[in-house]
């Protein structure tokens, strides 16, 4: 089953970074292969905000749609994306988050592994998606120099 894990150190808070992946309604602006997302419905608890929504992805004449759960654990700093419905067998994703010593910047951990149900979309995707995964940290990155104001750079 293909996955991928990337590590980073960044220069914004794990609060920050945090509040940037729970805002799934922004992906379609700055996620690579995100083309729309529609949030179905959305609970709170004191540990958790969750929320069902339908991602729709594509690269050029292939779209695909698929649900998920989002659990936003803010207490942990951690973001789990687990799969409903859609094109794969199996979606999982994390997020972490973990404060650095400053207060102004943090570790962020991501996490996936997913597998296609159809053979023929997995030739057709598997490709696409790896590279994209790949560029994700690098979107989110971005996206907090926006938002947030871009910070000196961090040694290491």
């Amino acid at each position: 089953m293909p996955s991928f894990k990337t590590t980073h150190k960044v220069r914004h808070s794990a609060a920050e970074m945090f509040d940037l992946v729970a805002d799934v309604e922004a992906y379609p602006l700055f996620v690579p292969l995100c083309l729309a997302l529609r949030v179905r419905r959305r609970t709170e608890t004191e540990s958790a905000v969750t929320l069902v929504a339908d991602m729709e992805v594509g690269y050029k004449a292939i779209r695909e749609t698929f649900t998920s759960k989002v659990t936003c654990n803010r207490s942990r700093h951690e973001i789990l994306v687990e799969y409903i419905d859609g094109p794969f067998k199996h979606l999982e994703n994390r997020w972490t988050f973990r404060e650095q010593g400053d207060g102004q910047s943090c570790v962020v951990e991501f996490r996936i592994s997913y597998e296609f149900r159809s053979r023929a979309l997995s030739l057709l995707m598997g490709g696409m998606f790896d590279a994209a995964f790949r560029k994700f940290a690098a979107a989110f990155e971005q996206r907090a120099d926006i938002v947030y104001g871009a910070a000196p750079l961090l040694p290491g």
